[in-house]
């Protein structure tokens, strides 16, 4: 199986143009949000579940699911938080699997922002953590969701801090505001992902 090297980051921090930016040098990219709504599509017994727990107002009038809706009810009920949780993360994670098994590149890019809160670090070979300041979030996500500051702020309180991901991290980039040098950190870090990617093969092989 290919090389897994964990992508994370808190809440508006770049995560997304990160992987594009690896996806360019020819890396897979295994995306949970990506996988996350494909596993509650029309259609899917994930969706029916969670229509006949939480009601069919939970659909959009396309039938399918109301992502801000449901946001809305699980953010201060853990019990529901929980029920969901307990639904969807093996359909993830299942699919995440499927998807890594069936790439046949060095080493896959594994995009998951509650790598840390999901307590599933250790399924990745590697954590790359993109690193922003809590105020570079807030702005970041306000002029991208048009949501306001106590929003988002409530939606990092609720996340992994940023000193629990740094400390978790392998690798880290920086995703300032301003700075102009990710192209090539994330070039070095390719090269890097593939060699520890071909150390990994040759033990295996052993």
């Amino acid at each position: 199986m290919a090389y897994i090297v964990a992508l994370t980051g808190g809440i508006g921090s770049g995560k997304t143009t990160i992987a594009n930016a690896f996806a360019a040098l020819g890396v897979p990219i295994v995306d949970a949000d990506i996988i996350s709504r494909q596993v509650v599509e029309p259609g899917s017994p994930a969706l029916a579940a969670i229509v006949a727990h939480f009601g069919q107002d939970i659909l959009l009038p396309d039938s399918t699911l109301n992502r801000p809706l449901l946001r809305h009810k699980i953010f201060s009920n853990p019990q529901q938080k929980a029920w969901l949780n307990a639904l969807l993360h093996p359909l993830i994670q299942q699919e995440t699997q499927r998807q890594i098994k069936n790439t046949d590149a060095l080493y896959v890019l594994w995009v998951v922002p509650l790598l840390i809160e999901n307590n599933i670090s250790h399924l990745a070979d590697r954590v790359l953590v993109v690193d922003v300041t809590p105020e570079e979030q807030i702005q970041r996500t306000i002029t991208r969701d048009n949501i306001t500051r106590q929003h988002v702020e409530r939606i990092i309180a609720a996340q992994a801090s940023r000193a629990e991901r740094l400390s978790l991290a392998d690798d880290i980039i920086s995703n300032h505001d301003g700075e102009h040098q990710q192209q090539d950190d994330i070039v070095k870090l390719h090269q890097k992902y593939q060699q520890l990617a071909k150390q990994a093969q040759q033990e295996n092989a052993k």
